[in-house]
């Protein structure tokens, strides 16, 4: 069985053959940037409408809202980046065959076909204009850094496990069904609904959105840390969260492997 740091200098490997490769295309690479940023140009929409409105939620005023769009802009930049280039590809590896190639590499086949790939242009754009909502928030909103920037760092971390847990569970209907598209599209507009505070939902969906598919915690808990805002059971519960998210993951790809048919077959 391998260790745990073979498997870091494995995906240090897969890194520096993905930057390589994006310089190889440096085009591709710069119309993926320019791309980006015409997105974030519209998601800076979301801004301008709550500070022209002046929109408060509950206790939430404007510059507090500022935290968790830029969260969540950032959690978009490393979920685009680390994990959705891999996903995508799930389907295209069972449908093609090429999964009966991956299956017989002397490694965990879910890490190689899960962090494989990293797109490097995607996450620059959002995890700088994300990083730079947070400071502007944090700052304008007059929020003490002291532990709270390390906790907020905790949650980013804690953040990056759910994402990775809750989006690859959609690409293992792949192993059955192939196209699993309609369920992506779904999967995302589930995301998206991480753009603004949870507090915009009815008690009944943040209880969904927390505790049943706990997708709220992505980009909520982290600015809810910094404010205060959470319990001793909400902090509890947001690191068990990751636990109980990989241990489903690991049963239901070890199922979906053991039903997969080679394309040969």
């Amino acid at each position: 069985m391998r260790s745990l740091g073979y498997y870091f200098k494995l995906y240090g490997v897969f890194v520096k053959n993905c930057v390589a490769a994006s310089m190889e295309y440096r085009f591709n690479f710069w119309m993926g940037i320019g791309v980006e940023i015409a997105f974030l140009c519209a998601k800076a929409l979301y801004i301008l409408i709550v500070y022209q409105t002046n929109l408060h939620i509950g206790e939430l005023t404007p510059d507090h809202i500022l935290l968790f769009i830029g969260t969540y802009t950032m959690m978009t930049g490393l979920y685009m980046g680390l994990f959705y280039v891999n996903f995508v590809r799930i389907s295209q590896y069972v449908q093609g065959g090429t999964l009966d190639l991956l299956i017989t590499k002397p490694v965990s086949l879910q890490f190689l076909v899960s962090l494989r790939y990293i797109d490097i242009g995607l996450p620059i754009p959002n995890i700088l204009a994300g990083a730079i909502m947070v400071g502007v928030g944090w700052h304008r909103a007059q929020l003490p850094l002291n532990w709270n920037l390390l906790g907020y760092i905790g949650f980013i971390g804690i953040a990056l496990m759910i994402t990775y847990c809750l989006m690859l569970l959609p690409a293992l209907l792949s192993f059955r069904y192939v196209q699993t598209g309609a369920v992506t599209e779904m999967a995302h507009s589930i995301w998206d609904a991480n753009n603004m505070p949870l507090d915009i939902f009815p008690m009944w969906l943040q209880r969904i959105g927390v505790y049943i598919i706990p997708v709220f915690l992505i980009s909520n808990y982290g600015p809810k840390f910094v404010m205060g805002m959470l319990n001793l059971w909400d902090i509890l519960w947001a690191l068990l969260v990751p636990v109980i998210l990989f241990i489903l993951v690991r049963k239901c790809w070890s199922l979906a492997v053991r039903k997969y048919s080679s394309a040969g077959s």
